[in-house]
């Protein structure tokens, strides 16, 4: 089914001035603005290599956010951006339910291993109607891609432990939900420890090119890594 679906990919993208505050003091201000930056060309990068999927979504009020997704073809949605992830993600599908698209999969902008592949094996899943399809974070606790067929039929809730209640969500809503784990989807950057663990994998994406301009000795993330 995934091939001839039209999946719509959405990105929920926070105002990148106050971006990745859980970083605490390993990154300045305007570092962790062009750390989410590169985090999300990272991620537009991989979902506009992936065939099969039918369109991008960016929902943001963010400028420098809505320049580079238009540089990947990303439809820009302002709808729910002040609202959340959840609220977000929400209205995104919200409208691009009521315009007939067949299915959403969210996937958040600090997720910058995440590769075409990736994205495949979870259109790869889809092979019902209706559906529900995720990808638990790192640590099991978090939500980090969703698909939902379609658009809306499970209620999301982002937030803490978010993984084990859309599971319980989709059960609700009487869809089985079929877990996917994929490592490069799976590592989300919001603390030290995150960028640590990003810094061991050798990967050529933005957000390594950065970090690794801006490295220094003393920082924490660094530190961490050795």
């Amino acid at each position: 089914m995934s091939n001839s679906a039209d999946i719509w990919a959405v990105v929920p993208v926070k105002d990148t001035r106050m971006a990745k505050r859980r970083l605490g003091d390993a990154l300045s201000d305007e570092l962790r603005r062009r750390l989410a930056l590169a985090m999300l060309e990272d991620v537009l990068m991989a979902l506009a290599a992936s065939p099969g999927l039918a369109g991008i979504a960016v929902v943001t009020l963010d400028s420098s956010a809505s320049t580079l997704a238009s540089r990947f073809g990303a439809r820009i949605l302002v709808n729910g951006a002040r609202d959340g992830i959840t609220g977000a993600v929400t209205a995104a599908a919200e409208v691009l339910g009521a315009e007939g698209h067949t299915a959403v999969l969210a996937i958040p902008g600090d997720v910058p291993l995440i590769t075409p592949r990736e994205v495949g094996a979870i259109l790869a899943a889809h092979v019902r109607q209706p559906d529900f399809v995720i990808v638990p974070s790192h640590d099991g606790r978090g939500s980090n891609a969703i698909l939902c067929a379609p658009p809306g039929c499970v209620a999301l809730k982002y937030g803490d432990d978010s993984f084990l209640l859309h599971l319980q969500a989709a059960r609700r809503a009487e869809i089985e939900p079929r877990v996917l784990r994929l490592p490069g989807i799976a590592l989300d950057i919001d603390h030290p420890r995150d960028l640590a663990a990003f810094l061991q994998i050798e990967s050529a994406t933005r957000t390594r090119a950065l970090l690794d301009e801006v490295a220094a000795p003393g920082r924490a993330w660094r530190a961490a890594a050795i």
